[in-house]
C-alpha cells in the first residue's frame, strides 16, 4: 500500500510516502547524515540498545518517541525503563526515535524519508504502536510534527484501521485534553505495569481480528488508561461542561496507576551509553518516587504521590553495575528531592568508591531541598568533582514560601550554602518563580537580597563565589492546589523581571537568568486548555512552530493566532481564576488526590497555612494512599536532617514550644487515620508518626 501525507499551509509542505511493509531507511538516511547538524543523532547502535530486528513476525512493536532531539530525550529514565520492560517481553518489540532537528527534517521531507527508529531504521509507521512521552507542555507541536513525519494523519479520527495506534504518558499527561484530538489513548501515572497490560490487548485483538473500535474500547477498561474517543465533551456558555463517557464499562474517572513496590521494577538495567554529548551526560539511578513535602505549585509532587524508596542495597547494586557497565565516573541519584532519601549520606559515601578505577566516583543530586543538605551530607559529596549545586528556594520571602507550603526558612538556605561554600563549591544556582499567587514586588526584590548574602557567605571561603539566580514565570498546573489560581499576565510578569534585573545591578558574583514569559503563557495554553486547545496547537504546528522550548523557534505571534483561529480566548483559557464550580478539563482523570483536599488546601495558601510532610505526621487523607491502596514506602523514623518541614518547628509562632513527640526508641503509628494511610517501613526499622489523625 502507498499512501501519500501532506504538511499544507507551511513551507515544509512536502509530502511522506509509506510504502511496503518497512524495510530498513539506512541507505537514504545515511546520504543525508553529511548535510546535517550533529549526524549521531540519527545513527543508533549505541551501548544498551537492541539489536537491529527487520523482521519482527508476530511480535507487538512499539515505537517511544520522545518528542524533542536526541540529546534532550536520551537520557529520559521513562523512556528507557519501558524500552527494557518491553524488551524482557517475548511477545514484544521496542526502538526509539527522537525529533529529527530542523536540517534533518528538511533533508527527509526532501527525499519523502518518513521518521524511523534508530534500533532498525524502519519507517514509524511499521509499528504496531507509537508512544511519546509528554515530559513538557511546549513539545506538543513536536508531537503533530513527528506524526506527520510518520506518514499519519495527525487527527486520529483521520486514521485507519491500517495506521499505528498513537499513545502518550508523562506527567504532561495528566491533563491529555489539549492533545486528546491526536492521541489514540493516554497512559496515566507509571507505565511499568501498563506497557505490558496494552500488549496484551493488543495481542488479542491480533488475534481475534478486532476493529479500531473494538481496540479503543478494550484498552479504555484497562485502569490507567484514557482513551478520548470513548468520552463526549459539552460546553456550556463557551465553557466546559462535562467529560462524560460514551459506551457502557468505561470509566466515568480514569484512576492514576502507581508501581506499590519500587524495588519490584529496578530499571533500567542497562542504561544507554550514548553516541555523542547529552544532557545529564551521567549514570542515573532513581533513588524513590514521589514526594509528600506538599509544595503547592508542584505537580511532580502532587502527582506522583505516594512516596516509594528504594531499598539501600538495591540502589548500591544499580550503581556498581551500572558504573561498570558503561565507564561513566559520575552517577546521579535521582528523584524530586534526593536529599530526602533516607539512607542518602551512606549511599553517597558508598557511591564514591564504586568505580572501578582508582578516581573516586563524582555523585550529583541533581534536586536538593536547602533544608535536607547538611554539613554531613557537604562532607560525603566532598570527594566529588564540585561542578556546582542547584537548590530551589522558589520565593524570596518566608512569608510566600508558607503561601505556596515551601517550608524553608532564610536561615535553612544559608546554611546549606554555608555547608557547601566551606566544602570547597564555589558556584551554585538558586530557582525561583515569579507569578506566584499573593505575589508583592517586596517578595520580589526580597530575591535578590537573598542572592547578595549567598555570595557574601561564600566570600567569606573564597573570593571567586558565583551564585546564579535562575527564575521562571508560574504556571498553575493541573492537580495542584493552585489549579484554580490566575496565571500571571505578560505585563505583569515582564515588569517582575525589569525589578529583578534593577536589585542585581551591580551586585558582584551575582548572575540573574530568566525565562521567557511569552513561552510561559504558551505552556499555560497548553497546560490548562481544555479539547479546544488542540485547534490552537494544530494551527501553531502548521504555522511552523516546531521545537518551541527552543528560544530560536519560539513566536508568540503563532500561538495568538492559533488562539484566534480556535475562537479561544488567552485570558479565559490562562489568566483567569477558576471557581470551586467550575469543571476543569482534567477532572475525569484522577492523580489520586481528592478534589475537596486540593480546593482547601488553595485556600489555606490565602492565609499563608502551611502543611507538614505527611511521611512523619498524621493522614491529611489527601486521598493518594486510600484511593490507590498504595502506602508510603519509608525506611525513617524522623524526617532526614532534621529539616523545616516534617518537624513542626516551621509551623509554629516564634515563641511557642517545641511539640511533643514520641521517644525515637518507639516504634509507634500513632493515631487512627484512614486505613491504608500509614506509612509501610522496611522489616525492623522503626516509625513514628506525631499527634491524631487529621484524616
Amino acid at each position: 500500500m502507498d499512501s501519500t501525507r501532506y504538511l499544507p499551509e507551511t513551507s515544509r509542505a512536502v509530502p511522506i510516502r509509506v510504502s511496503g511493509a518497512g524495510g530498513s531507511l539506512w541507505p537514504s538516511v545515511e546520504q543525508m547524515l553529511s548535510r546535517v547538524t550533529k549526524p549521531a543523532r540519527y545513527i543508533g547502535g549505541e551501548s544498551g540498545a537492541v539489536k537491529p530486528l527487520l523482521d519482527p513476525g508476530e511480535l507487538i512493536c512499539w515505537l517511544l518517541v520522545y518528542p524533542d532531539v536526541y540529546e534532550i530525550g536520551l537520557p529520559n529514565q521513562g523512556l528507557q525503563i519501558l524500552y527494557e520492560i518491553l524488551n524482557e517481553r517475548p511477545d514484544a518489540r521496542a526502538e526509539r526515535a527522537y525529533a529529527p532537528w530542523v536540517d534533518m527534517e528538511a533533508a527527509m521531507r526532501a527525499a519523502g524519508v518518513p521518521l524511523f527508529s534508530l534500533e532498525s531504521h524502519r519507517p514509524a509507521a511499521a509499528f504496531d504502536v507509537i508512544a511519546f512521552n509528554l515530559s513538557a507542555e511546549l513539545t506538543y507541536t513536536n508531537v503533530l510534527n513527528c506524526l506527520d513525519l510518520a506518514g499519519l494523519r495527525v487527527r486520529s479520527e483521520e486514521r485507519s484501521a491500517s495506521d499505528p495506534l498513537v499513545i502518550a504518558g508523562g506527567h504532561a499527561a495528566l491533563n491529555p485534553e489539549p492533545l486528546a484530538p491526536f492521541i489514540d489513548a493516554f497512559a496515566i501515572g507509571d507505565g511499568e505495569e501498563l506497557a505490558g497490560e496494552c500488549t496484551d490487548v493488543l495481542s488479542s485483538a491480533r488475534a481475534g481480528g478486532a476493529s479500531r473500535e473494538e481496540l479503543l474500547k478494550e484498552l479504555a477498561r484497562v485502569p490507567g488508561m484514557y482513551v478520548p474517543w470513548c468520552y463526549k465533551v459539552s460546553y456550556s456558555n463557551g465553557r466546559l461542561a462535562a467529560v462524560e463517557p460514551r459506551f457502557d464499562g468505561v470509566p466515568e474517572r480514569v484512576e492514576k496507576r502507581a508501581v506499590a513496590d519500587l524495588a519490584a521494577w529496578p530499571y533500567p538495567k542497562t542504561q544507554l551509553v550514548p553516541l555523542m554529548e547529552v544532557v545529564h551526560d551521567r549514570l542515573n539511578v532513581e533513588v524513590f518516587r514521589g514526594c509528600t513535602r506538599g509544595c503547592r505549585f508542584c505537580q511532580a509532587g502532587m502527582i506522583t504521590r505516594p512516596v516509594r524508596e528504594r531499598p539501600e542495597d538495591q540502589v548500591l547494586a544499580m550503581v556498581r553495575s551500572g558504573l561498570a557497565r558503561t565507564g561513566y565516573d559520575e552517577v546521579a541519584l535521582t528523584s524530586l528531592s534526593s536529599a530526602d532519601y533516607s539512607f542518602i549520606e551512606p549511599v553517597v559515601d558508598a557511591c564514591r568508591t564504586a568505580g572501578a578505577g582508582a578516581q573516586p566516583v563524582s555523585v550529583s543530586l541533581p534536586s536538593l531541598r536547602v533544608d535536607a543538605f547538611t554539613v554531613g551530607l557537604a562532607g560525603a559529596l566532598q570527594g566529588a568533582r564540585r561542578t556546582g549545586l542547584t537548590f530551589a528556594p522558589e520565593a524570596g520571602t518566608w512569608r510566600l514560601r508558607r503561601v505556596i507550603n515551601k517550608l524553608i526558612s532564610d536561615e535553612d538556605l544559608y546554611g546549606a550554602l554555608e555547608s557547601a561554600f566551606s566544602g570547597g563549591w564555589r558556584r551554585a544556582k538558586c530557582y525561583f518563580l515569579i507569578g506566584l499567587p499573593t505575589e508583592t514586588d517586596e517578595d520580589v526584590e526580597s530575591i535578590a537580597a537573598l542572592a547578595r548574602r549567598c555570595v557574601e557567605l561564600g566570600r567569606e571561603h573564597a573570593r571567586s563565589v558565583t551564585v546564579t539566580v535562575s527564575v521562571g514565570g508560574f504556571v498553575p498546573k493541573p492537580h495542584t492546589p493552585f489549579q484554580w489560581a490566575a496565571q500571571a499576565g505578560l505585563p505583569e510578569l515582564h515588569q517582575k523581571i525589569a525589578l529583578l534585573r534593577d536589585s542585581t545591578r551591580g551586585a558582584r558574583g551575582v548572575n540573574l537568568r530568566w525565562h521567557d514569559p511569552e513561552a510561559t503563557l504558551a505552556e499555560g495554553i497548553a497546560s490548562r486548555g481544555d479539547r479546544r486547545a488542540g485547534d490552537a496547537i494544530e494551527a501553531v504546528w502548521r504555522a511552523g512552530g516546531v521545537f518551541q522550548e527552543w528560544s530560536e523557534h519560539f513566536r508568540l505571534e503563532r500561538w495568538a493566532k492559533g488562539m484566534a483561529a480556535a475562537g479561544l480566548d488567552m485570558g479565559e483559557v490562562v489568566n483567569r481564576e477558576r471557581d470551586r464550580d467550575d469543571v476543569l478539563p482534567w477532572d475525569h482523570i484522577s492523580a489520586g488526590l481528592h478534589k475537596d483536599f486540593l480546593w482547601e488546601d488553595w485556600q489555606d495558601s490565602l492565609s499563608a497555612g502551611a502543611v507538614e510532610d505527611c511521611r512523619w505526621t498524621p493522614c491529611y487523607d489527601c486521598g493518594a494512599c486510600t484511593g490507590l491502596g498504595v502506602e508510603h514506602v519509608v525506611a525513617s523514623s524522623s524526617p532526614p536532617a532534621g529539616g523545616s518541614q516534617g518537624t513542626g518547628q516551621a509551623l509554629l509562632p516564634p515563641d511557642a514550644a517545641p511539640p511533643d513527640v514520641a521517644p525515637p526508641e518507639a516504634a509507634v503509628i500513632a493515631g487512627s487515620g484512614p486505613v491504608g494511610c500509614s506509612p509501610r517501613v522496611d522489616p525492623g526499622v522503626p516509625v513514628m508518626l506525631r499527634g491524631s489523625s487529621a484524616g
